[in-house]
């Protein structure tokens, strides 16, 4: 299977045009090479992350079906254990007017939230460096089966995962980004009861887009029960809309988790309880190359003391010097504890396949889910060259 990846990444970068054999076979290749590298703005100033990467994806078409592969192969000098080739996606599919079905290993996307997860729960995410990368390469593919059937105005989509995937918590210690040493009992067992499955209808009216959705699966972030973390069947119902008026798009989203586990020390059982999450976004295109989003999600456990939290996030961004250069602030408030991580980020398109970032992340909490970053504030660059 390495062997056969290898082969097919350095295909990808060696031949990054797209071929066809006649009318019937189509391959298209692309991908891109990137180096990323952060120092920490405190003492010691040491490096808090190095990687440099190819990124490979292929895909191949016979008439209505085809088959597509996505890897890295990666350098990363701060995470050894990183360093290697990885696989990414790799699905089969099928897709027509009205059907589109895939199976294999691939990235499941639902809701309408940025950033945030409310019923966007089907593939776990990768906290090796925490948020500090692009979102895209934080969730992590599931293996599974998507069906979708789509009308003008109405889609139905099923989902089958037989193997779930869970979130990756850092624990090493020369780690900048490491969580420390904890205890995190083994994961379910790879049996077809265990699998999750569910299904999402979605409607594409005139002036609102909405969808519904449910789907019995797991947590995927562990949940500690006495100091031990575990993972737990739950139960999601939700709801999505988005909405366009004027310059505005108005998003939300609803999901109440039925028998979600909570944290809980001292009882020989984990407590579980319904737990209901709303969130509400506005993105405002302002004109000009102005762009402006906010989100604010709303969690409210009803068990116990009946616990609230809250988390926000502002995104502003703005193209200059002819839609050449990028300038974008992206920031989490932790409204519960009063935590912020903000990125600050400057791309400049040097042309269409160079692009060179740099970028300032701000870390400040007391408390909450950021606390243990408060002293990762750092400054980074990036180089990306795409084929």
């Amino acid at each position: 299977m390495r062997t056969t990846l290898f082969l097919l990444l350095w295909y990808a970068v060696t031949h990054p045009l797209s071929a066809q054999d006649g009318d019937s076979l189509r391959v298209q290749v692309k991908g891109f090479v990137d180096s990323y590298h952060a120092m920490r703005t405190q003492r010691p100033n040491d490096w808090m992350s190095s990687r440099s990467r190819v990124r490979g994806e292929i895909s191949v078409e016979k008439g209505n079906a085809g088959a597509f592969v996505s890897a890295n192969l990666v350098h990363n000098e701060i995470v050894k254990e990183n360093t290697g080739l990885q696989l990414r996606e790799t699905y089969a599919y099928y897709s027509d007017e009205h059907w589109d079905l895939r199976a294999g290993r691939q990235i499941i996307v639902w809701g309408v939230s940025d950033g945030l997860r409310v019923t966007d729960i089907i593939s776990p995410m990768d906290y090796t460096e925490f948020l500090a990368q692009d979102y895209d390469d934080i969730r992590i593919p599931v293996g599974g089966l998507r069906m979708r059937y789509s009308r003008q105005s109405w889609s139905l989509e099923a989902i089958a995962v037989p193997v779930t995937s869970f979130f990756i918590l850092p624990t090493d210690a020369e780690n900048p980004w490491s969580v420390g040493q904890i205890k995190i009992d083994k994961e379910p067992d790879k049996k077809f009861s265990n699998m999750e499955y569910g299904g999402r209808l979605s409607f594409y009216l005139s002036g609102i887009d909405f969808s519904m959705s449910a789907l019995h699966t797991w947590n995927k972030m562990p949940v500690f029960h006495n100091g031990i973390g575990t993972y737990h069947r739950m139960t999601m119902l939700g709801t999505d809309f988005s909405v366009p008026i004027g310059q505005f798009i108005v998003r939300g989203e609803f999901a109440e988790y039925i028998d979600e586990a909570q944290q809980t020390f001292g009882k020989q059982n984990i407590n579980k309880a319904n737990s209901s999450n709303a969130l509400l976004g506005m993105d405002w295109y302002a004109g000009n190359d102005w762009n402006v989003s906010a989100q604010y999600s709303h969690k409210y456990v009803a068990s116990g003391d009946h616990r609230n939290t809250g988390i926000a996030t502002i995104r502003v961004s703005k193209d200059l010097l002819h839609n050449t250069l990028a300038i974008q602030s992206f920031a989490y408030i932790d409204v519960t504890n009063g935590g912020v991580f903000n990125r600050l980020s400057a791309d400049y398109a040097i042309n269409d396949q160079i692009h060179s970032i740099i970028g300032f992340d701000y870390f400040h909490a007391n408390n909450g889910v950021f606390e243990m970053y408060d002293d990762n504030s750092e400054v980074w660059l990036k180089l990306k060259y795409s084929f």
